[in-house]
Formats: structure tokens, C-alpha cells, sequence
């Protein structure tokens, strides 16, 4: 018996119909939106960040004069900016290093060795307290690393008050006490950033596939060799990937220096000062286009030491 065509078709599929006949057109229609919001408030965001960089501050009347200008971008290189660029530049270098260094074991462990339980524990443990509010968190280490805090009542008990002491009159990083100190805004920072380094890195170690490791051994290389010659290049765009994270989000963080550490400005408080109290716009958006170049720059060095070969 032969089949007879529905009279009456459903329109879904007509429409199914059309966009299989026409595969640019469904593509155009799928991509459109998410690249009209990328380019318009995104990138137009940006835009127009870069080009209140390139307007003047009248000092006198405390006005923006829209006039084309390298002023704010001149400014960048006095002592009192640099100083805050370095500053912020070699706090998040050293957030992003630690961050690396205590990251990649819980990774490696969590990929290579952690099952069931223990594996679904550990990842509760990584990303739990990224469920609870930034600011709380924050905070709670202010009391933590207090003077009267934990952290010193628990030092001063085990008879190490003379070494916390000690850490304190360091030059640079040390304070009157470890909320007010780099040192106490750099564990912060490390806290804070951790499991946005353990996660791209663990899932860097889970796609390194099992056969290699094994025929690294069957060849006679010792574990040590394995892991350097094998593993750790494989899992190298994880770490970048982890401290592109790490590095950025310190590098434009305002709260954390803000509320831990002495009164030395971070590049995140500059910008809040000079777009809110000063008015000065055109420096803010100067030092707001600052972090995007160094992570330009540092981005194209990850590129030229092979990070993302392996993606």
C-alpha cells in the first residue's frame, strides 16, 4: 500500500527542512547573537575604554576635555604609577607561582590516583568555598589574620611568636601585623585563586592519555623522567590556563588590597580612586588598559614556550 504525503505538514518540520536546505543561513542565525552581544557590549566596552584613555584631565576645573591626547598614558611612567604597576604586577607573579606549586600535586593526585569517594570529596573540597560570597571570605581572613586572630593566638601557644615576629620586620612584605602586611594580602590572594589553578590543571593530567605513560616506562624511563618528559609537558596548558586566572584576576582586584595590607595602592584601587573620588577617567582607563598589555604580553610568551601546542 502506498504511502500518501500528510496534506497538513507539521511546520516544525517544514521549518527543519528549510535550514537543512540552507546550512549557512541556520549558522548565521545561531552565531549571530552571541556575536552580536561579543562585539557590541563586549568589545564596544573596550572601545570605549580605549578611547577615554586617549582624552585629556583639566586639572583647574576637574573636567574630561574630549580632546585627543597621550596625557594619561604619559602619566603612567611617573615614580607614583609605575610603583603601583610593579607592585601589582610582582604580587600577582607571585600568587600565580605559589598557586602553581600547591596546585599541581592535589591535581596530579586527583587525576592519576583519587577514585570514587575520595575523588568526589577532594572536589568538594576544592570548589566549596567557592559557593560562599567573595566578600565573606575575605573578610573572614581579616579576622583570621588579625593580631589577635587565630592565626597569631595559635603561633604564640606552639612558642613561635618570636618567628612570626620575625616575618613581620621583613622589609616590604612584613606590617604590624598579617592583615595588615603583604605577606597576610598574598595568602589571601592565594586562597582566593586557588581552585581556579587546580581545576584547569586537573583537567589538563585527566586527558593525558594512559598509553603514553605506559610506553614511557616499557622504554626504561624512570617515573622522575616520565613525569618531566612526558606528563608535565602535556599538562603545561593547564597550568597556563590556570594562571591566566590566577595572574589576571590579582592583577584587577581591588577588595582584597583594599581590606588586607597596609595603605600601598594596587592597580584595581587606583582605577577605583581616580573614576570615583578624582574624576580623572582618562587615567583610570589608562590603568585599566595597563593589566590588559601585560597579559598580552604574557600571553604571547606562553605562545612562544609551546603552551598551547597541546591544546
Amino acid at each position: 500500500m502506498a504511502l500518501t504525503p500528510n496534506p497538513f505538514p507539521n511546520p516544525f518540520s517544514r521549518l527543519s527542512t528549510f535550514f537543512y536546505r540552507y546550512p549557512r543561513l541556520s549558522l548565521f542565525l545561531l552565531l549571530a547573537p552571541p556575536l552580536l552581544w561579543l562585539g557590541v557590549v563586549y568589545l564596544g566596552s573596550l572601545f570605549a575604554l580605549l578611547a577615554q584613555s586617549f582624552f585629556r584631565f583639566d586639572d583647574f576645573s576637574g573636567q574630561v576635555v574630549r580632546e585627543f591626547s597621550i596625557g594619561a598614558y604619559l602619566q603612567l611612567f611617573t615614580a607614583a604609577n609605575l610603583d603601583i604597576i610593579l607592585r601589582t604586577t610582582g604580587m600577582a607573579t607571585a600568587v600565580t607561582l605559589a598557586a602553581a606549586l600547591l596546585a599541581f600535586p592535589l591535581a596530579f593526585y586527583i587525576a592519576r590516583y583519587a577514585t570514587g569517594r575520595l575523588r568526589a570529596s577532594l572536589y568538594l573540597a576544592v570548589i566549596l568555598p567557592l559557593w560562599s560570597s567573595y566578600l565573606v571570605r575575605v573578610y573572614a581572613w581579616k579576622l583570621i589574620l588579625a593580631k589577635e586572630g587565630i592565626v597569631s593566638w595559635t603561633l604564640a601557644s606552639l612558642g613561635l611568636q618570636g618567628a612570626l615576629d620575625w616575618v613581620l620586620g621583613l622589609p616590604v612584605i612584613g606590617g604590624p601585623s598579617l592583615s595588615f602586611s603583604f605577606i597576610g594580602m598574598f595568602f589571601v590572594f592565594l586562597y582566593i585563586w586557588l581552585p581556579y589553578m587546580i581545576l584547569p590543571i586537573q583537567a589538563a593530567l585527566e586527558r593525558v592519555p594512559n598509553s603514553l605513560l605506559e610506553a614511557s616506562g616499557d622504554l626504561g624511563a624512570r617515573p622522575l623522567q616520565t613525569f618531566w618528559n612526558v606528563t608535565l609537558p602535556l599538562a603545561f596548558p593547564g597550568v597556563v590556563a590556570g594562571s591566566i586566572f590566577t595572574f589576571s584576576l590579582t592583577l584587577g582586584d581591588f577588595i582584597i588590597p583594599g581590606t588586607i595590607g597596609n595603605s600601598s595602592f594596587f592597580i584595581g584601587m587606583a582605577v577605583l580612586q581616580h573614576q570615583g573620588t578624582a574624576g580623572n577617567f582618562p587615567l583610570a582607563a589608562a590603568l585599566t588598559v595597563a593589566p590588559m598589555v601585560i597579559m598580552g604580553v604574557y600571553l604571547l610568551i606562553a605562545r612562544k614556550l609551546g603552551a598551547f601546542d597541546a591544546l
